[in-house]
């Protein structure tokens, strides 16, 4: 994979605990990262035109998604894996938003789950998360170094 052609869009809720891993991922990635980061909140919709402008050959999008672990495991998932599992806290599904992306351009898509222990309005990170945020944080870092 070429830095310069991956994209991590960081999508979810900082008012609601573990909803708020993708921007939460995309602040601890900022300026540290040899890949484009773009903290899409809640509103991913936003995004997509900007996205497909960019044409990157590899998109990962970070979310809080139910699957079932424990609070804080990481899992990898296919887009078509997303029914089943995504909390939806947003406006527009994440497999919807993919979708539409995918529908335009070329782009091998990456959707990086974080299993939330809650996601409950004015509640704060939970540990487990907040660990798995660094864990994954430091592993893109590693993966996409900034070029010197």
């Amino acid at each position: 994979m070429r830095c310069s052609k991956t994209l991590i869009v960081g999508i979810g809720n900082t008012l609601k605990g573990d909803d708020g891993v993708g921007p939460l991922v995309c602040e601890q990635l900022d300026g540290k990262i040899g890949a484009e980061v773009i903290d899409a909140g809640t509103v991913p919709e936003n995004y997509i035109q900007p996205i497909i402008k960019k044409a990157p050959q590899n998109l990962f999008v970070i979310d809080a998604v139910d699957f079932g672990a424990s609070p804080g495991t990481i899992k990898i998932f296919e887009p078509d894996q997303l029914d089943s599992f995504v909390i939806s806290t947003h406006m527009l599904s994440p497999h919807v938003f993919v979708d539409m992306v995918c529908q335009s351009i070329k782009v091998d898509v990456s959707f990086l789950g974080i299993q939330p222990a809650q996601a409950e309005f004015g509640q704060s990170i939970s540990p487990q998360v907040s660990r798995a945020i660094q864990e994954l944080s430091h592993t893109l870092i590693e993966v996409f170094p900034l070029e010197k």
